[in-house]
């Protein structure tokens, strides 16, 4: 399990204790029912919902955390590991191994 801490020096509460596993994701769930396109993907790190990121038509990352309070997304594209707290406006890295 990765553990996230705040890139420089920007305090985050919400970064503790997160269940989900950062990985790739291969659709937008919402864009799928709604016949919409995405530009890249965010996982939800409190229940795994895959949503397109804010450069996508329909941003709907942002609109899970807005109706769920899921305050952390991590990038689901492949290689990519960094991860955004809402609330805190965040960028998350993975912490080094032992912290």
């Amino acid at each position: 399990m990765t553990s996230w801490q705040a890139q420089d020096g920007v305090a985050c509460g919400h970064a503790g204790g997160l269940v989900v596993e950062p990985r790739p994701g291969d659709v937008c769930e919402d864009c799928v029912r709604t016949g919409g396109r995405w530009v890249h993907l965010r996982r939800c790190l409190a229940c795994d919902h895959v949503g397109c990121c804010d450069s996508s038509p329909n941003r709907h990352a942002t609109a899970h955390w807005q109706a769920t309070e899921h305050p952390v997304v991590a990038s689901a594209e492949p290689a990519e590991h960094w991860a955004w707290c809402y609330p805190d406006q965040a960028v998350l890295l993975p912490a080094p191994a032992g912290q």
